[in-house]
């Protein structure tokens, strides 16, 4: 068993702030180097078109322009290379796994991955302007999973990422949904609004009890509304030629979960199902970038969430309406273990 940690990052100030907040915290980390080294790759690999992407980020999140440029001052690096390397836009995200369910009033999630890749980070943020949110961090700006103040959740599901067109990744996109919408409706119409590069399914869920499951691709998005449960492939004929050959283990995956929606009592109950093994939802296939990293489970009408990290983790409670409220979360890390010895390059 290998130990690590996600460190807890919280604050409340412009967008601006947020971003040499994000940066500060960078540059003392051992991520700093993996991230100087993957942009000078990326630099070779690809282009913006820096006034494209800026027309898209006033359009759907004009807030986190100022997060870019604060990132720029505590990194000091130019806007556009803040931009290219963090804006999400022509950026490919690697293979992720993901299972959602979201029903009864409690959204619970397993985010799989590679640990090299992590970036253990939870975010509270409050801005002055936009919504405030908790979640885990991904492509530094961005947002693997999280829940906004109005109650909206959101967690993504990686489908495919063959045949990809000029668009915003995943994490991007479900940051900017965390930060301007406010139900499952208005993240919907983001969704079918906003360019995609990639195939993932995006898990919706509000305070109103108010679930979907977008399958969005470059080419087409397709709606489900009021889903119990989201795995890594489409469901929809419409896309179905978006999918990976092999789906077995994510439709299997899907059956397990469909097959307890409706028998689990509480929050605790669906986080043991997410973070126990031998309940077959958390993987430990570490190496084949498909291991479990974290599970947590947010209920949209009381605000509150549940983190666990890595394998039979003891549940975090945060009360993030209180933090809302202005109270201080007074927990700065949270450990956990995994079965593999893969690296964690964030410690």
């Amino acid at each position: 068993m290998q130990r690590f940690y996600i460190d807890v990052l919280q604050g409340r100030g412009s967008y601006y702030d947020l971003g040499r907040l994000a940066g500060e915290k960078l540059k003392q980390s051992p991520l700093f180097a993996v991230h100087q080294k993957r942009h000078k790759k990326s630099l070779r690999s690809y282009d913006i078109d820096f006034k494209q992407v800026k027309k898209y980020f006033q359009s759907f999140a004009p807030f986190m322009w100022e997060e870019f440029e604060g990132l720029s001052e505590s990194l000091g690096w130019s806007l556009y290379d803040v931009v290219h390397e963090y804006s999400g836009f022509q950026a490919d995200d690697v293979n992720s796994g993901c299972s959602a369910l979201m029903n009864n009033g409690v959204f619970a999630r397993n985010y799989d991955y590679h640990p090299k890749t992590y970036e253990g980070r939870l975010l509270l943020w409050q801005p002055d302007d936009g919504y405030a949110s908790v979640g885990i961090s991904g492509r530094l700006v961005g947002r693997i999973d999280g829940m906004n103040e109005k109650g909206l959740v959101i967690g993504f599901h990686f489908v495919n990422r063959r045949r990809a067109e000029d668009g915003f990744t995943c994490s991007v996109i479900a940051r900017m949904v965390l930060d301007t919408c406010s139900t499952t409706d208005e993240a919907v119409a983001l969704l079918r609004s906003i360019p995609h590069r990639h195939a993932f399914n995006y898990s919706i869920y509000d305070n109103s009890m108010r679930s979907a499951v977008v399958e969005a691709s470059p080419r087409g998005v397709h709606v489900h509304n009021q889903v119990e449960a989201c795995a890594n492939h489409f469901v929809s004929n419409q896309l179905s030629d978006e999918n990976r050959h092999h789906t077995v283990e994510s439709k299997e995956r899907l059956h397990t979960l469909q097959k307890y929606s409706e028998s689990l009592q509480n929050a605790f109950e669906r986080f043991k199902l997410f973070n126990d093994p031998s309940y077959g939802i958390f993987k430990n296939k570490y190496a084949s970038w498909a291991g479990t990293l974290h599970t947590t489970i947010y209920e949209p009408a009381s605000r509150h969430v549940l983190l666990g990290v890595g394998e039979q983790a003891r549940p975090i409670p945060i009360d993030f309406g209180r933090w809302v409220a202005g109270e201080r979360f007074p927990i700065t890390r949270v450990f956990g273990h995994i079965d593999s010895n893969e690296l964690f390059v964030h410690m």
